[in-house]
């Protein structure tokens, strides 16, 4: 049987800059920076003191207020992405309630999974005894929750689970999801990632592991991929969610369509715990497992949006790979929009997979205004400014501790 097409209806962003799709990305062809100092507990005496974190976070009407008190954060920004998703969709009442839901399932993951409930927990059991942990620890502390909980919320009834790799979560659950599709296994897939780690302990490991910029007197400032001054990231959060559809199904029904799923690819770093490989090796791999999945050569690729997620080692470890895939990388436009958001790890390749569809679907593309003293010999263009440019086919990379790397593309629905 032939491969389905598969084609993006739907978009539900959970970010710092809110949960409507065309407000955050307006925020981000603005220039804005969602990095400010942490609000949510006291973090004056880590070295980093800084994050983009989502303030005053409200689930409204699309989670039981019980639910949303009780379940961690990462949970019910799956479930607000998820509604918000289905909603951009289009369905209608009549056309949602005629879904067959045996053949709609949801792939959403988290890197971190339920922090907040796991280190309440702990301290139950450190202070109070085992007695007092609550019997809802469990269920709100794994990683599979949060599509579990989306999923029953919405009767879908195919496939259901969760994929953690770390930073490269979101990608690794939208190619999964598509694959789904595209072998006549459903027919709409909810995908993409989230997690909700802005915790004292989250912060503390990835100070401890210095992994974090420090530049806590001018926060905006501090995520700054593939510039000579970047200290290291800015920890985000949120949920990224892309309805995917059979192209069959999403025509049948009258969806309008964002932009198509080509392909993507996954590899292995097989090098270090947390460092990726400075020669870029297994991004090398994985860029050109996408390519190939996708069935597109590499000069067709106008826009990348990359990892570059403001480390020393690791944005131009990514650049190495990108030029020996790329010929022509004068030609191709670059940017991270980790240098708007921070990096919402588990969270981060959903939503820079809405980023990457929306600058095909507007043709624009988001600035970088903190590359303020470039590295040399990156050679790809990289805005610092917003521009308008033809984008028919944008390229979003994902790698993770572990030495995980995902790599997916999408083009202009033609």
């Amino acid at each position: 049987m032939a491969s389905k097409r598969v084609v993006v209806t739907g978009l539900g962003v959970v970010s710092c800059f809110g949960n409507e799709t065309t407000p955050f990305f307006e925020s981000l062809l603005e220039g804005k920076s969602g990095v400010s100092k942490i609000t949510s507990f006291d973090a004056s005496s880590f070295p980093t003191q800084i994050a983009a974190e989502i303030k005053d976070f409200d689930a409204g009407d699309y989670l039981d207020k019980k639910q949303a008190r009780r379940v961690d954060k990462f949970i019910a920004y799956t479930v607000v992405g998820g509604k918000k998703a289905l909603e951009s969709a289009g369905l209608s009442r009549s056309q949602f309630d005629s879904l067959n839901k045996q053949r709609s399932g949801v792939i959403i993951g988290s890197g971190m999974g339920g922090m907040e409930r796991y280190v309440e927990g702990v301290t139950s059991l450190n202070e109070k005894g085992w007695r007092r942990v609550s019997p809802f620890f469990i269920p709100y502390v794994i990683t599979n929750m949060g599509s579990g909980m989306l999923a029953m919320e919405l009767g879908f009834m195919g496939p259901n689970y969760s994929i953690s790799t770390a930073c490269a979560t979101g990608n690794h659950c939208i190619i999964a999801a598509a694959e789904h599709i595209r072998k006549g296994e459903a027919d709409l897939m909810l995908a993409g990632g989230a997690e909700a780690a802005i915790v004292p302990i989250g912060l503390a490991g990835f100070c401890a592991c210095k992994a974090l910029s420090e530049r806590n007197d001018d926060p905006t400032k501090a995520s700054r991929p593939w510039d000579k001054g970047r200290d290291g990231f800015v920890m985000g959060e949120g949920a990224g969610v892309l309805v995917l559809e059979s192209l069959e199904h999403a025509l049948k029904r009258g969806a309008t369509i964002y932009a198509e799923y080509l392909g993507g690819g996954m590899s292995s770093d097989a090098y270090h715990i947390t460092d990726p490989k400075p020669d870029g090796q297994g991004v090398q791999i994985c860029i050109k497992a996408a390519l190939d999945n996708a069935k597109i050569n590499e000069s067709q690729v106008d826009y990348i949006n990359a990892h570059g997620t403001s480390t020393p080692v690791g944005d131009m470890a990514e650049v190495s790979a990108l030029k020996k895939v790329f010929k022509n990388p004068q030609k191709i436009i670059m940017n991270s929009t980790k240098g708007l958001l921070g990096h919402a790890l588990g969270a981060a390749g959903g939503i820079e997979a809405i980023v990457s569809v929306l600058s095909i679907n507007q043709q624009k593309v988001h600035p970088m205004p903190n590359l303020i003293d470039p590295e040399p010999n990156i050679d790809f263009i990289l805005p610092t400014k917003a521009i308008s440019a033809p984008i028919n086919v944008a390229l979003s990379n994902s790698f993770g501790f572990g030495g995980h790397n995902a790599s997916i593309l999408f083009g202009k629905y033609i």
